[in-house]
């Protein structure tokens, strides 16, 4: 029998801030086992889509899985995110693909190999480069000598800004007046006119983008870069493709073709197999309720559940998948 959808979208979002009023409280990791126990979600910026998700599913695991109490905390996201599940703060955490697969191999944020495995693959980030209309930018190389946000520290928005503008023949450290904040706070420094330009990679429709389209009209706008797509691949992979920002995204004129990566659902590879069946079970028996929160969550689908590679996909989450299909 499946298990019963959450009853509305207000009650979803009622549960997603009731429970991530913690913030970024990292409190120790939870004591999960498949008989039951505290969990805790490392999500994202509190703008961002991970937090809202994150947020929807402590609510699920916690209405749905007997003996379960699940909480979702703010952070800055996918690097910050795979270092605080290795270490114990969490015990399951959203990041983008490409630093999960950085993180398993041991590369560019990792020093070493990060002992994690994927759940999941969930939705896809959408890379996101908002410019103030009066900065005369068009494209990634017009960032040069401007006041860009780069993203959280040890974030995937930071980690994709970098390799943007290095495709684009930009050196990050010397090329532009880096600012490494976050969403809200990119948000606002672009209302003020601190900073000429932000990047972002989050699902579609991300809250803060809404808000600075919104609040900012004609005086903002997003650009495309899809034409550092092949620079990107030819370095990194085919973890990175291309898909336009619609233009009723966020009612611009036209859609916006960019950069796109998949983002995966990561625990520790030592997770019981029970409890990783659990997990991913009732996340796709109750996807309604994510869906409720941000539509981006439409795109988590079991057909593509299982291409996370190079992230191994864990043996409990395998068992489930297979059991939906």
């Amino acid at each position: 029998m499946r298990l019963r959808r959450l009853p509305t979208a207000a009650v979803a979002f009622a549960a997603v801030f009731s429970l991530v009023a913690c913030g970024g409280q990292r409190e120790p990791t939870g004591s999960g086992t498949a008989a039951g126990g505290r969990l805790t979600i490392a999500t994202g910026n509190t703008t961002g889509v991970y937090y809202q998700l994150g947020g929807a599913l402590a609510s699920v695991i916690s209405q749905k899985m007997s003996g379960y109490r699940a909480t979702a905390s703010e952070t800055g996201a996918s690097v910050q995110n795979v270092q605080g599940l290795v270490a114990g703060n969490y015990d399951i955490a959203f990041s983008l693909g490409d630093t999960a697969a950085d993180a398993v191999k041991g590369e560019n944020s990792f020093k070493s190999k990060q002992d994690v495995v994927a759940l999941t693959r969930l939705y896809n980030n959408y890379t996101q480069v908002a410019v103030r209309t009066s900065a005369g930018i068009n494209s990634i190389a017009d960032l040069k000598g401007k006041r860009v946000s780069t993203g959280s520290p040890n974030s995937g928005t930071e980690v994709i800004a970098r390799r943007l503008l290095e495709a684009a023949g930009l050196d990050p450290a010397k090329d532009v007046t880096a600012q490494r904040l976050g969403l809200p706070e990119s948000v606002d420094a672009m209302k003020s006119g601190t900073i000429d330009a932000l990047v972002w990679s989050g699902g579609l429709p991300t809250g803060g983008i809404t808000d600075l389209m919104t609040s900012m009209g004609k005086g903002v706008k997003l650009i495309p870069i899809v034409d550092l797509l092949p620079k990107m691949q030819d370095k990194y992979g085919p973890v990175y493709s291309q898909a336009p920002i619609p233009a009723a995204t966020y009612k611009q004129p036209a859609d916006v073709a960019t950069i796109i990566v998949p983002n995966v659902l990561l625990v520790r590879s030592d997770m019981k197999d029970e409890l990783a069946e659990q997990l991913t079970k009732v996340l796709y028996d109750n996807k309604d309720a994510l869906v409720a929160v941000n539509a981006a969550a439409k795109d988590i689908t079991l057909d593509n559940a299982e291409k996370t590679d190079p992230v191994p996909l864990h043996p409990g989450a395998k068992k489930a998948i297979d059991g939906l299909k």
